[in-house]
């Protein structure tokens, strides 16, 4: 399959990798407050054409791009904003959707090819797809046309991108490898500036905490706030940094890596996201079983724990990190854990227990009263309804299984760590976390095309039965 390679040449540096991206980004953050609202429209041009650029260039050099968007955008809408005004509509942010849907124009190949459409591992994509056009025309029928555009934008864009990625997935590790490059980077640049914004939140920071509606990011004073560094929340913050420690920590052994893992683990503590930390616990675990990983994991989950107690014993911040920790045995204590099983009795309590759904018309939760949406299994009810949204839950575990299977059908420490995060994201982030829009669903479906590569369907009788007629034989 072609995977759209320029040629090189004297511009091959500048063209390469992500490189593109991070000029944008640097650029908007630069030239963005003295462009004024101007600057936001041009932003998402310049996400669609460095999508389009990175597309070209490699697979690997898209993911990579689009990591450092998602990491990136939201702190670069925030420095915009403080300057020439808060931005309801969050414009900027379509950007890095813009980006991963770059690669749609490759589907009409799939499309027009039966042996591809064979691919069992595009069922449950499909499905998705189908309870995400539901969904719209739940809000189409409510006149909800802006609702309806931007909850499928943000619902099906991630699946079309696992979905292009998929196609040109190999089993090698070539992309989950390249994922783990740029978490060298990011991690250490997200993480201090996390710290930073914990000690003494910056003055764009502290803006779009008093004007988003935003509850769970603590409050816009010193030592006050759970830390979202340059993303969009804590849980975005926590599960893009917990899923970087992972890969870094697996397949980025060395000095360098222990540069990044350290802020990085601090800024993780720190935005006192629990199901980040149990996620990235259990994901270790999973390692420890597989001897290809096992050694790692201990070294691993030694240096977690150890990275824990130092937080806990030599900074500042050991009271606030010691109290959320012991709040994980607290039980009936836990108001966070409460409020997640009143929003089911709520739900089921409405006239018609959202049989039908209300799809992507959301009332802005910042509004007094308003019921929050935590865990996929409450936004597909919400949003879909009983019968559709239990379609669609069906589909989310049976691609996490699929993916957590790659532990065992890859057999290599790439594959071991992908099905780790897998069954994290199943286990843990499902029932806690929205998985099915935004940041942390670009990420879910990543993981899956990476774990689920189009070469392991190509002939499977013939795959299984070959390494058994090279054995009789000793041919290769």
């Amino acid at each position: 399959m072609n995977q759209g390679r320029l040629k090189s040449g004297p511009a091959d540096f500048v063209l390469s990798g992500w490189l593109p991206t991070a000029l944008l980004l640097i650029v908007t953050l630069v030239v963005g407050p003295a462009l004024g609202g101007l600057s936001r429209p041009l932003f998402v041009v310049g996400c669609a054409a460095a999508g389009w650029l990175a597309w070209q260039r490699s697979t690997a050099a898209h993911i990579q791009s689009a990591i450092l968007l998602f990491a990136f955008a939201p702190f670069v809408r925030r420095v915009v904003d403080v300057s020439v005004g808060y931005d309801a509509a969050s414009i900027m942010l379509i950007g890095p959707l813009l980006f991963i849907l770059t690669p749609l124009p490759s589907l009409w190949t799939l499309l027009s090819s039966r042996e591809q459409l064979r691919d069992p591992w595009l069922i449950a994509p499909a499905i998705v797809l189908a309870c995400i056009a539901y969904g719209a025309m739940l809000s189409v029928f409510q006149n909800d046309w802006m609702s309806a555009a931007t909850g499928a934008l943000k619902w099906a864009a991630p699946v079309l991108y696992g979905i292009a990625l998929q196609q040109r997935a190999k089993s090698d590790g070539e992309l989950v490898n390249a994922m783990a490059r740029i978490f060298l980077v990011v991690l250490p640049l997200t993480g201090l500036y996390g710290i930073w914004q914990y000690v003494d939140p910056p003055s764009w920071d502290r803006f779009w905490m008093n004007y988003a509606s935003i509850l769970s990011a603590g409050y816009p004073l010193p030592y006050m706030v759970r830390v979202f560094s340059t993303m969009n929340g804590p849980a975005t913050y926590a599960t893009f940094t917990a899923t970087g420690l992972l890969l870094l920590g697996f397949l980025r052994p060395g000095w360098q890596s222990l540069i990044a893992l350290a802020p990085a683990a601090l800024g993780l503590l720190l935005s006192l996201y629990r199901t980040g930390w149990i996620a990235l616990a259990l994901a270790v675990v999973f390692c420890m079983v597989f001897q290809s990983t096992r050694r790692r994991a201990l070294a691993t989950g030694l240096g977690i724990v150890g990275a824990a107690m130092a937080a806990v014993l030599f900074t500042p911040f050991g009271d606030v990190i010691t109290e959320r920790l012991q709040s994980l045995g607290s039980g009936s204590e836990d108001g966070s854990g409460n409020e997640r099983l009143e929003e089911f009795v709520t739900l089921w309590n409405t006239p018609d227990s959202m049989v039908v759904g209300s799809g992507f018309s959301f009332t802005d939760i910042g509004v007094a009263g308003t019921m929050p949406v935590d865990g996929q299994i409450i936004a597909s009810w919400l949003t879909l309804g009983i019968p559709v949204g239990l379609l669609c839950l069906a589909a989310y575990i049976w691609v996490g299984v699929w993916s957590t299977s790659a532990a065992w059908r890859m057999r290599t420490k790439e594959g071991v760590v992908l099905g780790a995060l897998s069954l994290g994201g199943i286990l843990i982030h499902l029932p806690l976390t929205s998985i099915s829009s935004g940041e942390i669903s670009a990420l879910f479906w990543m993981i899956f095309a990476m774990a689920c590569p189009r070469d392991q369907t190509v002939r499977p009788a013939e795959d299984a039965v070959m390494p058994l007629e090279q054995a009789r034989t000793g041919r290769v």
